[in-house]
This record gives structure tokens, C-alpha cells and sequence, in this order.
């Protein structure tokens, strides 16, 4: 009898120890049951990318544009392209195909070329922001792509022109749906030292639309902080907001060179592309565009 017990109670405990080993745990939001029970992965959409430049005018400003997308002549989705502090240069253009590549009209404008800037600049030119919040209207005039909204992505300090150009200049909700960032810049970059890590832009209490954004756990500690309390700041006011943090990497993750990358740089960057990808559809995808009808 006591043998019985001793395999009844041995049963039992491995029954709910499997139980348990079947559940995700905290991280739920990431399991996908397709992929656990019958090895089904996400499909990978790829497009041949064609790239052009173009420009748009702000005042008497005029403001260098370049437009990826998919190699053919249909419509697509509306992506705007905000650059971080290196500018819009060749490692850069090469993310904005990527963008591209899943199937998105990316537009991404040179605002450091408009303005006669050099790359890296340290100090925050407010005007800027304005030149940055004409890609919007830009992109939306277009005749080739399939939604009437956009969504914005950026990195670095272009994080924060695209927090600006969603808040600030009021584009969220009624042009832009859902704001995409990698290691995004959340703070003023002329505000004091202690702001810088200890606080965060005030934009981001205002930021209504669904928030990704991506960070390398590497990151420089004042940054990360930021982005942290950001996030926690949204999702507080029950905010859509995620952050995704890839272990092994630091800044430039996405766009590292050669002779640099590593192999969990190439691991961070496909799979943030991937999320990038689906997030966008997901957010855009009751906004398509109306096309014209005309009398017959």
C-alpha cells in the first residue's frame, strides 16, 4: 500500500512538473504555440527593393529624400524613416531597404543635408523637427502606397524627432498609428547632465499610439535608463507599449559593419526586423486607402 502511494505521489509530481514546464511563464507575450507544438516559424516576407531620391519642401527649405520600396507597382504600406545623429549615409540607407524589403513605401528624409549639418552633430536644432514632421505629409501624398496612415520608425536621436513629429506636432492618431524606435534618444539632447539620466522627455506622457522599441542590453547605462523609464511610464498609463532587450548586443546592433558585427548582432537585427514587420501590418492593416472612384 505504501508503495502504491509513494508511485501515486511520484506521478502526480512529475504530471505537474511537466504541466508547469508547458506554460511560457512572465513572458508570455512572446510564445507562440504554432511554433512550440508543431515547429511552425513565422513567414519571412522578402521583396526586391528599388531606391530613389526625392525631396520635399519646408518653407524655403529643401529637404533631400530617399524612398525604398518593393521592386514592382503595386501598393504598399506608408513607413516614415527618421535618422539618429550619423545622418542619413550609407549604413543607413542600407536599414531603410530592409524596411523596405518587407513589403513598405519607406521614406526617410535627410534633414542634416537640408540644413547643411554635418553627421554627429551634439547640440539640438528645433528646427529640425519641423523639416522631420514634413516626411509625413510627404509620404502620404504618395500615389503608390495602400494606406491612408503611417507608422513611424526611427534610431538614436531620431527617436527623438519621431517622438516630436507624434506629439508635438500632433500627428498621432490622426496620421501616424504606431511608433516603431531602436534605441531611441527619449530625452531633450539639450537638456542638463541629470535629465539626461535620470529623467525623461515629457513628450513621452503624450504619446498615445502603439510603442515598440529595441535595445541592445549593452546599451549605455543613461540611455537604457531612459528608455526603462519610459516604457514603465507608458505602460503605467496603460499604454501599448513593449520594450525588447537582446542580450549580447549594444548600440548599432542593426547596422554594425563587417568588420565589426557579430554573430548576436545579426541575431538582434533579423529578429527586430521580423517583430518591426509584424507590428507595422498589424497597426496599419485597418487603414487602407480609399481609392478614388471615378464617374462613369
Amino acid at each position: 500500500m505504501q508503495r502504491i502511494l509513494v508511485i501515486l505521489f511520484t506521478t502526480l509530481f512529475i504530471s505537474n512538473v511537466s504541466a508547469d514546464q508547458e506554460k511560457p511563464g512572465d513572458k508570455s507575450w512572446w510564445w507562440e504555440n504554432s511554433w512550440w507544438e508543431e515547429g511552425q516559424l513565422r513567414e519571412v516576407i522578402n521583396h526586391k527593393v528599388k531606391a530613389s531620391w526625392t525631396e520635399y519642401q519646408r518653407g524655403d527649405i529643401t529637404v533631400p529624400t530617399m524612398v525604398a520600396r518593393p521592386d514592382d507597382n503595386k501598393k504598399y504600406p506608408a513607413v516614415v524613416f527618421h535618422h539618429g545623429r550619423r545622418g542619413l549615409g550609407a549604413l543607413m540607407q542600407r536599414q531603410v531597404k530592409r524596411i523596405a524589403a518587407r513589403g513598405f513605401v519607406v521614406l526617410a528624409p535627410d534633414i542634416y543635408k537640408a540644413n547643411f549639418l554635418s553627421t554627429h552633430p551634439i547640440e539640438h536644432d528645433y528646427e529640425l523637427e519641423k523639416d522631420a514632421n514634413g516626411a509625413v505629409d510627404a509620404l502620404l501624398a504618395r500615389k503608390d502606397i495602400s494606406t491612408s496612415k503611417a507608422c513611424i520608425v526611427s534610431h538614436t536621436r531620431g527617436g527623438y524627432y519621431s517622438l516630436k513629429v507624434s506629439t508635438t506636432f500632433n500627428r498621432q492618431e490622426k496620421d501616424l498609428v504606431c511608433y516603431v524606435s531602436y534605441y531611441p534618444h527619449w530625452q531633450d539632447p539639450n537638456a542638463p547632465e541629470p535629465a539626461q539620466v535620470y529623467g525623461y522627455a515629457p513628450e513621452i506622457d503624450n504619446l498615445r499610439i502603439p510603442v515598440l522599441v529595441f535595445v541592445g542590453d549593452e546599451e549605455q547605462y543613461q540611455r537604457r535608463r531612459v528608455i526603462e523609464t519610459g516604457i514603465k511610464v507608458l505602460q503605467a498609463k496603460e499604454r501599448d507599449a513593449r520594450l525588447i532587450t537582446y542580450p549580447g548586443v549594444g548600440r548599432g546592433f542593426d547596422f554594425r559593419p563587417p568588420n565589426v558585427r557579430t554573430f548576436a548582432d545579426d541575431l538582434a537585427s533579423k529578429d527586430a526586423i521580423q517583430r518591426m514587420t509584424d507590428f507595422i501590418n498589424r497597426h496599419l492593416s485597418g487603414y487602407k486607402k480609399q481609392e478614388a472612384k471615378h464617374p462613369r
